[in-house]
């Protein structure tokens, strides 16, 4: 069996999860109502995609 032959220290288990960090959401904004929203989805806030109406918004 494989067994570590030394303890692998603190910084350098830090350092090799260093890129672990979750990352922003790329956020853009709506082409017609200009709020921001996810790229490649439907606008939360208008229901257009692509420039045309895909769903109806919610009414509030």
């Amino acid at each position: 069996m494989a067994v570590p032959r030394n303890r692998t220290s603190n910084a350098r288990k830090n350092s090799r999860r260093s890129h672990h960090a979750k990352k922003p959401k790329n956020l853009q904004s709506c082409s017609n109502c200009g709020n921001p929203r996810i790229s490649h989805r439907i606008c939360p806030h208008c229901g257009f995609y692509d420039g045309r109406s895909v769903v109806n918004a919610k009414s509030e």
